[in-house]
């Protein structure tokens, strides 16, 4: 599979665009004319620098207003044409794409538009190259593919063919099935993008909304498998614009983009396996079980603090490693790491180096962990390794949001081994009268720039079995926060959310600057009786944040609860939602470090979300505990 970006679609000087798609394993590149026209080099420079890169110029793009046109300006066309063959020449490349026109003087007609491309595929074949007519979906007069096959069908050139772009295609809602219909060897390259469904004019949309295929909501992989049922073999190309790519990292939007290309292609060589796809072999989307561990690192000044954190929620220290710095915390199917580790070669004391105390690694528990690193290698993933001493596994794993490290593990007796074989027992209270009744982790909560949040989203679902829940957002006083759920399926046995802030004046953005870019923002640990727990946590001297009065007062009206039932959340401190499937009570800790805390959660019932309305008042009670002192209460 030849894959393929346009210039466009990442931000950046020109040079350091192709030195970003080249690094990200791309192995052709469209030449937006933009791009080309601002920079200040020859065709034949562009060509050689692409060539220097191992790039093959796929496409020069983009001819506007041509078909249609009246005299004079049909000439005018056509001079302007020969004029574009004539760089592609020197730029190297044979393959210009032509959108179809908007012109308010163009003139309507299939037939009219095919004579003016044969017409156009004569003088392209003088110059040995190629034309690609593309459907703008705001075309005045050919806003489908299925009318610009028709053109190019009736225009019957062998240097004429069609270009398809699967946003032109999918946000009119044009059936991608009807791409069956057209020779393989007549479509000259498809384009890739995906978007969020929005209700807009469509040009709008188009030019600011767009992203990579798997970070939006449209049908792309049925789009691509209607594609490849044609036969065609040749380049993918992602063309995208987005306000925010502009301002992001060159280097992240490549691999993000190519990623999602090999994504899809995985994902349309399993949905049509009697059609021969190109497409780098790996194993499926990995089934997360769970989460199997977190750990942080602090330094050995600082992790009585932690400690005694753990413990008022009622985990009790387990075991010690036997080689290094580093405690097991363990309460029901819970495993918390804290490792001191100073070793110069030690990740955990480079990250402590960097962020202060931090989650900084967590371990998912998988089927096979040599198919998870597999797989999230060939999707890009940078992965992790760091020295063994002798009787430790080198568990597999990759780096993820913020550097940390994601684990993973499986039932193999080298990985499921690794609590009983590299840790020893010490001599505690047993769990059962340390316990504060809470049983696993329900769920991690991430947090990262907002122009990333697209990014780490992509990095999961491309990797795991998984499902994005709907996006919320999460009104902040210091400005907006994007949220959003990604669980596995079919059993959400793996839950993590993403919170992308924008603003370092909110609280998430705040952790952001503060913990310089460290990722884990807070753990929710799941008990099945809130209300013991409370009493137990209490009895610990865990201190939870403590929450409005107004708020309950405003709970127990919106949801009609008895005035029983309102006064024990209040007294613990707890928050309530509930839906039609079940009902949702969290407890949150106050924070610690910078901005990390624990949260406590009881689902009852199918209750399948976050508790995302509650998000603001957890918000402003943890911005009242920071306040400096000297400042007004009120």
């Amino acid at each position: 599979m030849k894959t393929s970006i346009a210039t466009v679609s990442i931000s950046g000087e020109f040079p350091e665009k192709l030195a970003a798609i080249a690094k990200a394993g791309f192995t052709g590149v469209e030449i937006f004319e933009n791009d080309f026209l601002t920079y200040d080099a020859s065709p034949r420079e562009v060509a050689r620098m692409a060539a220097d890169h191992g790039l093959d110029i796929t496409l020069f793009q983009p001819f506007r207003d041509f078909e249609g046109m009246p005299e004079p300006h049909r000439a005018r066309a056509f001079d302007r044409a020969q004029r574009k063959f004539d760089i592609m020449g020197e730029l190297g490349t044979d393959l210009i794409l032509i959108c179809s026109n908007v012109s308010p003087i163009s003139l309507g007609g299939i037939d009219r538009a095919a004579a003016d491309f044969h017409e156009l595929g004569d003088l392209a074949a003088r110059h040995g190259v190629r034309v690609g007519y593309e459907a703008l979906a705001w075309g005045r007069h050919v806003s489908d593919h299925r009318d610009a096959w028709e053109v190019v069908r009736r225009a019957d050139h062998a240097n004429v063919g069609i270009i398809l772009d699967s946003f032109h295609t999918l946000s009119r809602k044009i059936d991608p099935n009807s791409i069956r219909s057209i020779p393989g060897d007549k479509i000259f390259i498809v384009q890739l993008a995906d978007a969020p469904l929005f209700d807009m004019d469509l040009l709008y949309w188009s030019r600011h909304f767009r992203n990579m295929p798997g970070e939006g909501d449209l049908p792309v992989v049925d789009f691509m498998r209607a594609v490849a049922a044609t036969g065609y073999t040749g380049p993918l190309s992602l063309e995208i614009f987005n306000d925010q790519f502009r301002g992001g990292s060159a280097r992240a939007l490549a691999e993000d983009g190519h990623r999602s290309l090999v994504y899809i292609m995985d994902q349309v060589r399993r949905l049509e396996p009697d059609i021969a796809i190109t497409a780098p072999e790996m194993p499926d989307r990995i089934h997360a079980q769970g989460v199997e561990f977190v750990e942080f690192t602090t330094a050995a000044e600082d992790k009585d603090d932690l400690a005694a954190l753990l413990s008022t929620l009622g985990f009790s220290r387990s075991a010690r490693h036997r080689n290094r710095d580093v405690d097991l915390y363990t309460q029901g199917d819970i495993r918390i790491v804290i490792n001191t580790d100073t070793d110069s070669d030690s990740f955990a004391s480079a990250s402590y180096s960097v962020h202060g105390t931090n989650a900084y690694a967590f371990g998912i528990k998988v089927e096979n962990a040599a198919d998870a690193l597999k797989r999230a290698a060939a999707l890009g993933a940078p992965t992790f390794a760091e020295p063994r001493q002798p009787g430790e596994a080198a568990v597999p794993a990759i780096q993820g949001v913020g550097n940390g490290v994601v684990y993973f593990l499986d039932d193999t007796p080298a990985l499921s081994g690794i609590w009983d074989n590299e840790f020893v027992a010490v001599d505690t209270k047993s769990d059962a009268a340390a316990s504060a009744g809470l049983t696993r982790i329900d769920h991690l909560a991430q947090t990262t720039r907002y122009d990333e949040m697209l990014t780490w989203l992509l990095f999961y679902t491309s990797i795991f079995s998984t499902r994005r829940t709907p996006m919320v957002d999460v009104v902040d006083p210091g400005g907006l926060v994007r949220s959003q759920a990604i669980e596995s399926v079919p059993e959400p046995a793996f839950r993590l959310t993403m919170n992308g802030a924008d603003s370092r004046k909110t609280f998430a953005g705040k952790f952001l600057a503060e913990g310089f870019g460290t990722s884990i923002q807070h753990i929710a640990l799941a008990t099945n009786d809130i209300f013991t727990t409370a009493k137990q946590l209490e009895a610990r001297g865990f201190q939870a944040l403590p929450i409005s009065r107004n708020y309950y007062d405003d709970l127990e009206a919106r949801f009609g609860l008895e005035p029983e039932f309102s006064d024990a959340l209040r007294a613990a401190s707890i928050l309530y939602d509930r839906d039609d499937n079940g009902e949702y009570f969290q407890i949150y800790s106050r924070t610690f470090g910078e901005g990390f805390f624990f949260e406590i959660v009881e689902r009852r019932g199918a209750y399948a979300g976050y508790g995302a309305m509650n998000a603001p008042f957890r918000i402003a009670a943890q911005r009242r505990l920071l306040r400096p002192e000297g400042m007004p209460k009120s």
